[in-house]
């Protein structure tokens, strides 16, 4: 072999030395970058699996804050698909590069989706705040106005209370007299055989004109009643009675006299008489006898 061709031939086996080598650098580095693309999408594929799984838990935090019925159903309805997204996520190989573009396209959308909830459940909330300070300047009017009434109520009630007390009759010069057989005074009880009571009713033109009954108790030293045989009502109660007598009154002073008979032995002592009209107690005196 002539050294011409030795040196072609050595030429040509170090041109295929180089070229392997560089085919072998080649493959090496072309593998280098297939790993660092693969870890690349892998942490992009962690990433999105994280973003998927924080909007599920928004989508409960978001449920506690709402009472609309067709609000909630739309929100279960999401946080149902972005379940289902994040299972399709997990699912899908890290060297899949379409259906990742595909669940990254799908995480933009969920993105869009939520941000239009949050501001529907702002609003909602803005709104709600608004009604409740309504409410609640609704509730302090109320409570004004029934307050306003219950002073009226008591108003009124302390006004028919005044023209009950200024209509309300009054016995003045009230006189407790013993007569005797002869219809003279007698100033021992073995000679009283009759009681004489006298008084006026006073003029007062807020009482209502009419008729009125006026009933006359005469109470012996014991508070025995010296009774006539009938009761009146009086404070939920009856109350027996020693004389009535209706009288025609018409607002004006009008005198009135009354007398019981005496059917029993009197003891000494005092005697008091109490008398009434329209339910009320309008006066009271007393005598004392000797035996």
């Amino acid at each position: 072999m002539s050294k011409k061709t030795l040196y072609a031939l050595i030429a040509v086996v170090v041109v295929l030395i180089g070229g392997m080598a560089y085919l072998i650098y080649s493959l090496h580095k072309t593998n280098e970058e297939n790993q660092q693309m693969l870890e690349l999408v892998e942490m992009d594929k962690l990433e999105m699996e994280n973003e998927y799984e924080k909007f599920a838990v928004q989508y409960n935090e978001m449920k506690t804050q709402v009472n609309n019925d067709s609000l909630m159903a739309q929100l279960e309805q999401e946080q149902q698909r972005t379940q289902e997204l994040l299972e399709e996520l997990r699912r899908t190989k890290k060297n899949d590069a379409a259906e990742i573009t595909r669940l990254k396209k799908e995480l933009a959308t969920m993105r869009d989706v939520m941000k239009s909830f949050v501001a529907e459940i702002d609003s909602l909330n803005r709104l709600n705040t608004q009604l409740n300070a309504e409410n609640a300047n609704l509730r302090q009017q109320q409570v004004a106005q029934q307050q306003q009434i219950s002073n009226l109520s008591e108003e009124k009630a302390s006004l028919s209370d005044k023209v009950a007390i200024a209509s309300q009759l009054d016995a003045t010069a009230i006189r407790i007299t013993g007569l005797n057989k002869r219809g003279k005074e007698a100033k021992k009880t073995k000679d009283v055989k009759r009681f004489q009571v006298s008084f006026n009713i006073a003029r007062n033109v807020t009482a209502g004109a009419g008729y009125k009954t006026i009933y006359v108790r005469i109470l012996k030293p014991t508070n025995e009643v010296i009774s006539g045989g009938g009761s009146f009502a009086f404070e939920n109660r009856n109350l027996e009675y020693s004389i009535r007598k209706d009288i025609e009154y018409n607002g004006e002073e009008t005198p009135v006299t009354v007398y019981c008979d005496i059917t029993e032995m009197l003891i000494a002592g005092q005697y008091r008489v109490q008398i009434f009209a329209d339910g009320k107690n309008i006066g009271s005196s007393s005598i004392s006898f000797e035996k």
